[in-house]
């Protein structure tokens, strides 16, 4: 038996998908688009159970949409299990009406019951069962309430086998009626709708006269025939609603408080940057500091004891060099940073979970509307603050080309992960005390490079109308602890993965090019080695942001394009290749890096946070423009501005330093 599960956005789906399934889970991603599949086996049961993208209705108008309703109709579906939000009904039973449309069993499963309950909805479910002819069991998917019931309700499949019709006007359901007749379709009603509608999708199921019958029948109503089946949808679902559900229509839910505030055309920006402002001063600031100094104790132990170890085997100096100062001093300058990022991937995590990330989506919808984007440009966005490679690929959802262009070349701006070591670094030792409000400001400073560079395209490059954005703003609600956890620790996991093959990978080929010369003569000075003479040739890009022609700092920064963490791995190993540091960190305390002044290390950073990113984001943006060309104007368009911003950048503050 196969079992579709079906809802809104934000109705619970997933919650209650993981519930059903618990580990026996597989996911991955739709054929030919990045919208994630979760497919698994119900929990004491032999039924497989697919996690379908949150729908508000079954005409494709998005992708998700498309992908719902394409499945139900070219797989062998023996049930559809749809799940509804309690609190907002109404909104819930359109998608149901389609569903129930379908030649597939529905089995209602009323999600949030509880919260309906304390904000004084009242539902009749037998009178919702009698209606749509469909079974409905109340439940709790957060507290794990009904969902035993729901379980068995499936494994007896003692769900009624609904036939569900006369819904429209007398008119109406007889022209169905006819045009039924004329498909072999299992699917008739549904399909005898869509050819009323005039859906091109479905001319093929067209037979006989109903192309003549469907005319006729739309010049009686002498309007759009889609808006008069969602009008006669409506006004059942409102009959519906009007018997079956009695509410307290003053009540004022907490959700309505908060956003009072949150939404507040005054507060809403100030909060955001507050919010947004603690969630990296938390994160990169002072407290963030000392889980850094507490990790990096322990991976200088380690490293400590390694080379003993390895010295006390008899192994040979360059293969201690390469374990020690390579491998070790790459890697374990990353893993120091775990600790930070795991901070922010839980904030960040918290805020999307309680709902206030979609208020901010939908606030912002204004300010980019003025720069060519809309609000749905920042769902890639805040997917960048995690990684840009599927916050590029997110841009698909998009459907302008115009605006999702524009957002695919923005959105590696966004501080991702990977970027924070980087600005960790940096602030946590030239601006100690303010570390926090450092890292923060390159956060806002990210926000209006954004908008500005979109204003500036849209005058320049990408004319044409912003597309609409539409969003459902979720209830605010307690996020659920476990999964939260759960969400940050696969994040976690993937920064480990990269830190064990990509940053181990890249830290081996600079370990070999710094020990050695072009004559493959090893243990030489630094300055004569293969990676200096390769940073000699470029450093001189880098000398008007950085005052000094560096050839340590202008081949960590080259290393950004195999990953932007690789830029902190690339100093480590440079600086302890030029003398052995103990105190403080070491790095700026090598003779490699004690150049770098405030006003140097500011501009590196935002260098590094605007230049073109790594290369697995670059051939992501190459995937989503479509073109190698593009793809390169977008790599040349984001390095160039970063250099242009990074020297102005240097040259305001240095005045700032010598003046001081």
């Amino acid at each position: 038996m196969r079992v579709a599960l079906i809802g809104n956005q934000n109705s619970g789906k997933t919650t209650l998908f993981n519930l059903l399934t618990g580990n026996n889970q597989k996911i991955g991603n739709w054929p030919g688009v990045t919208i994630e599949k979760k497919e698994g086996r119900i929990r004491s049961t032999d039924f497989d159970i697919i996690d379908l993208p949150g729908v508000y209705s079954l005409t494709p108008y998005t992708i998700e949409e498309s992908i719902t309703r394409n499945y139900l109709f070219e797989e062998d579906v023996d049930l559809i299990l749809n799940i509804l939000d309690s609190t907002n009904l109404e909104r819930s039973l359109y998608l149901t009406t389609q569903l129930l449309e379908l030649d597939i069993p529905v089995l209602v499963a009323l999600n949030m019951s509880d919260i309906a309950l304390q904000r004084g909805i009242k539902i009749d479910y037998k009178f919702l069962e009698e209606k749509l002819d469909t079974t409905m069991v109340p439940i709790s998917a957060l507290k794990k309430t009904g969902v035993f019931d729901l379980i068995q309700i499936i494994k007896q499949r003692s769900f009624r086998k609904n036939n569900y019709d006369h819904i429209y006007d007398h008119g109406l359901e007889e022209c169905l009626n006819t045009l039924e007749k004329e498909l072999t379709h299992k699917h008739k009603r549904y399909i005898a709708i869509k050819l009323l509608e005039g859906d091109e999708a479905f001319d093929e199921f067209h037979q006989n006269g109903s192309k003549k019958l469907v005319s006729s029948m739309c010049n009686n109503y002498h309007r759009d025939m889609e808006q008069v089946i969602v009008d006669e949808r409506y006004r059942y679902i409102e009959f519906i609603r009007d018997e079956a559900i009695q509410s307290n229509k003053d009540h004022m839910t907490t959700t309505d408080k908060l956003d009072r505030i949150f939404l507040n055309k005054y507060l809403a920006i100030p909060i955001f940057v507050i919010i947004m402002f603690s969630v990296y001063y938390l994160a990169a600031g002072p407290f963030g500091s000392m889980t850094v100094d507490f990790v990096d104790k322990y991976v200088t132990m380690f490293s400590e004891w390694v080379q003993v170890s390895l010295a006390s085997l008899g192994a040979s100096s360059w293969s201690q060099s390469l374990v020690v100062d390579g491998i070790l001093a790459g890697v374990g300058a990353i893993l120091t940073f775990l600790p930070q990022l795991s901070i922010l991937f839980l904030l960040i995590s918290f805020l999307e979970s309680s709902g206030y990330m979609s208020r901010i989506a939908f606030f912002l919808d204004k300010v980019f509307q003025k720069v060519g984007l809309s609000g749905k440009s920042l769902i890639p966005f805040i997917i960048g603050s995690g990684c840009s490679v599927p916050a590029i690929m997110s841009a698909r959802t998009i459907h302008d080309e115009t605006e999702k262009k524009m957002t695919i070349m923005l959105t590696p701006f966004v501080p991702c992960s990977a970027k924070l070591p980087i600005i960790t670094l940096f602030a946590g030792y030239f601006f100690g005390d303010y570390s926090g409000i450092v890292s923060a400001s390159l956060y806002f400073f990210a926000v209006i490079v954004i908008i500005t560079s979109a204003f500036i395209m849209k005058q320049l490059l990408f004319k044409g109308k912003t597309s609409s954005f539409i969003l459902e703003l979720p209830n605010y609600k307690m996020p659920h602890f476990g999964y939260m956890f759960k969400d940050v620790g696969e994040k976690v996991l993937a920064f480990i993965k990269q830190a064990g093959s990509i940053i181990l990978l890249a830290s081996i080929i600079v370990w070999f090019l710094l020990s050695f010369s072009f004559r493959f003569e090893y243990g030489i000075n630094p300055d004569q080695s293969m990676l200096a003479q390769l940073g000699n040739i470029f450093s001189w890009i880098l000398y008007p942001f950085l005052g000094e022609l560096s050839w340590e700092a202008t081949v960590s920064a080259m290393q950004g394009l195999v990953a932007k963490e690789q830029v902190v791995a690339s100093m480590a190993i440079i600086a302890g290749y030029s003398e052995e540091v103990t105190d403080g960190i070491f790095i700026f305390n090598s003779q490699a890096f004690s150049f770098f002044t405030p006003a140097s290390a500011y501009a590196f950073m935002v260098f590094n946070l605007f230049s073109a990113p790594c290369f697995g984001a670059i051939g992501a943006m190459k995937r989503e423009l479509g073109t190698t060309k593009r793809m390169w104007k977008a790599v040349f368009f984001q390095t160039g501005l970063a250099w242009v911003i990074a020297t102005i950048v240097y040259q305001f503050l240095h005045i700032f330093e010598v003046v001081l």
